[in-house]
């Protein structure tokens, strides 16, 4: 008989780990699970990449009203005879003008916004809250499920949470499956009374299904050098100082047309930093693009400047097209670049981001030397699922 299997996200908006939930539900084998998704918002670019075999259940009820204005969203209830929404939005409203760490006010808003939401009738043999917050925590107050799962996409500790909100709820999931080792050991740490808990999932990626979409024309002709990278416009993803070593390219005498692929709420900012500096024929934010592969193929190097992560699935993509990689040194890097074999770590600066670019501009030897090492790599993570399987039939 087939399982039945829950997965619980915010929506399928650009990021890493919603292209790593589809890459998920694009590899589970459909004759052994019947698998629903439920998603706060049918919103994102990869919504449309939802497997048909996937049942994609309604947008609940309740959930629009903490994400709108609260003026707009209590007048709304109001009229609608929901005094009870109504006041739990107003409550929920003091939190968001006050907590002024955007991760914790997520963490402390779910009381009033868990008041909004219904509870899922259908019993479940595995519920998975695909992301931290909010997902996880609807996944343990509002499913029936034998078992429940709950995935950390990051480094724990640098994405600023609050453990003892998550303590509570982390007590009731039978696994927290979180992306690299490194990751692992920070939960492990941080919540040692959970450390039996705590399982690593490699996110999945298919060289065979990168490496096609990769051959779509793209037209761009440039003479000089094309740098690409990509990540959500966030203070995490360090495009600041990629704009500063575009700049320092510049002066340097290079011939630079940097490309980054995502979008976010640091745009405005981003767009003023380019302005500031006269790039905007140099840095260019290209937004979202379902097919980001042509971009990265056509590369002569990908840049990865982020402050943190949990394990890149842009990096694991750059190395599947085999491209030098410039990436800076967070804490999960040695998870996925050897120094000076599979890619250059640079100090978290501009001036290091820059000067590790025009290392590899500057020594073909070295550039061959990584683009070679990396066609050797096995870089397939499509076996990752069998991890999975095994949570669902443990215990």
């Amino acid at each position: 008989m087939k399982k039945n299997i829950l997965f619980v996200m915010n929506n399928l908006n650009c990021g890493g780990a919603e292209k790593a939930l589809i890459s998920l539900l694009e590899t589970i084998d459909y004759s052994r699970f019947n698998v629903d998704l439920f998603l706060f918002k049918h919103e994102g670019l990869f919504l449309s990449k939802v497997p048909q075999q996937v049942n994609l259940l309604a947008e609940p009820f309740g959930y629009d009203y903490f994400d709108m204005a609260a003026k707009e969203a209590v007048k709304s209830c109001i009229k609608q005879g929901r005094f009870d929404i109504a006041w739990s939005r107003v409550r929920a409203g003091f939190i968001f003008q006050n907590e002024k760490n955007r991760v914790r006010c997520e963490q402390r808003i779910w009381k009033h916004l868990s008041y909004s939401l219904k509870r899922i009738n259908k019993r479940y043999d595995v519920a998975i809250g695909y992301l931290e917050k909010t997902p996880i925590y609807f996944c343990v107050d509002k499913v029936n499920a034998k078992k429940k799962i709950g995935f950390i996409h990051n480094d724990y500790d640098k994405l600023g949470m609050d453990p003892d909100i998550d303590q509570k709820y982390f007590d009731k999931l039978d696994n927290i499956v979180t992306v690299s080792e490194e990751c692992a050991s920070v939960l492990k740490q941080r919540f040692p009374v959970y450390k039996d808990k705590v399982e690593v999932m490699y996110n999945i990626v298919s060289p065979k299904v990168i490496n096609k979409m990769s051959l779509n024309h793209l037209n761009i002709k440039y003479h000089g050098v094309n740098l690409v990278s990509l990540g959500r416009l966030h203070h995490q993803k360090g495009f600041e100082l990629a704009i500063e070593a575009c700049k320092n390219l510049i002066d340097s005498g290079y011939k630079i047309k940097w490309h980054v692929i995502g979008e976010g709420e640091e745009r405005t900012k981003l767009e003023k930093l380019i302005k500031a500096n006269s790039l905007e024929e140099n840095f260019i934010l290209l937004g979202l693009k379902e097919n980001p592969y042509p971009y990265i193929k056509k590369a002569d190097i990908y840049v990865h400047p982020s402050r943190f992560e949990g394990k890149s699935i842009a990096i694991d993509e750059a190395k599947i097209l085999n491209k030098p990689i410039v990436v800076t040194n967070f804490t999960t890097v040695k998870d996925q670049i050897k120094d000076q074999e599979t890619g250059l770590i640079v100090d978290m600066t501009s001036s290091s981001i820059a000067e590790g670019i025009k290392r590899l501009l500057d020594d073909d030897h070295l550039r061959g030397k990584l683009t070679n090492n990396l066609s050797n790599e096995k870089l397939g993570t499509e076996s990752e699922i069998e991890k999975l399987y095994k949570l669902f039939n443990a215990g």
